[in-house]
């Protein structure tokens, strides 16, 4: 059930992470993330009574809470980095740095991954070298230190986002969640205030892409909460860690995005680590 559930949210990330890139280069980074972060909060309050009742705790909301605060710090990163560089080399960049992070608590935590999972951790930073490699031509621009640094950064946010949650209990349902979200939806707006003044400041227009991306994420969320009740940390972030697939068909498919061949071997060794790790 965890791996089903994580394979959800890998699923749901990536797509979102792809249509939010999207919109973050048509208007800016920190106003698709608002939206998106708005329109997420409207899904899981739909959501909120569907899963039964609950028993959320006042440990669970701070949880949460801070979660929300790394969450919504890291989504203004992470498209900052889509909008800037290609999504092919943003995404595994990424995904690989959020894994690492809640591996490494796990571990700190108690949990004790396999002599495989070792290997597979290894393996990641080596798939790490791999894509970043990038090779200038007439058509491709690489992305550049300070778009892998964006990447790296965000994605160690997103990590410690992952963490917080897992510090909630199995019966507090999604209630971790909303606590989150009624936390980065307040902080983005006053990022947006301190940017472009609080006389000038207005809620933005939710394009399409923006809703979409908002409730995919969200929808992602939801599995990823889910499949941590159902299995370790580590595991569960590893295969999360596999939701770059989808953002570089997309990019590949509908942006003619292009990767080199030490890239597309990268790729391959990340998926390969991914599965060593959730082994």
């Amino acid at each position: 059930m965890a791996i089903a559930l994580a394979l959800g949210a890998a699923l749901a990330y990536g797509s979102a992470d792809f249509v939010g890139g999207l919109a973050a280069r048509r208007t800016s980074p920190i106003l698709t993330a608002f939206g998106a972060q708005l329109t997420g909060l409207v899904v899981l309050l739909v959501a909120l009574p569907l899963l039964g009742p609950s028993t959320p705790t006042g440990r669970d909301l701070v949880f949460g809470a801070v979660a929300g605060i790394f969450g919504g710090g890291g989504v203004v990163i992470l498209y900052r980095a889509l909008a800037a560089g290609p999504m092919s080399v943003v995404a595994p960049t990424t995904a690989l740095a959020a894994s690492a992070v809640p591996i490494l608590a796990g571990v700190l935590l108690g949990e004790r991954p396999g002599g495989l999972a070792v290997v597979g951790i290894a393996v990641s930073l080596v798939a790490v070298v791999l894509i970043t490699r990038e090779r200038a031509s007439e058509h491709h621009v690489p992305a550049g230190r300070n778009v892998i640094g964006l990447a790296l950064g965000g994605g160690a946010i997103f990590g410690l986002f992952f963490v917080f949650l897992h510090q909630t209990g199995d019966s507090a349902g999604l209630w971790p969640l909303l606590a989150a979200r009624l936390t980065s939806v307040p902080l983005l707006a006053v990022l947006i205030a301190r940017e472009v003044g609080v006389r000038s400041f207005e809620v933005p227009r939710l394009s399409r892409p923006v809703m979409v991306s908002g409730a995919l994420d969200m929808g992602a969320n939801i599995c990823y909460l889910l499949a941590l009740r159902h299995g370790m940390l580590s595991v569960v972030a590893a295969v999360t860690g596999l939701y770059p697939a989808s953002t570089i068909l997309l990019a590949q498919s509908h942006l003619r995005e292009r990767l080199h061949v030490p890239q597309l071997v990268g790729l391959g060794v990340a998926a390969c680590a991914a599965v060593l790790i959730a082994i």
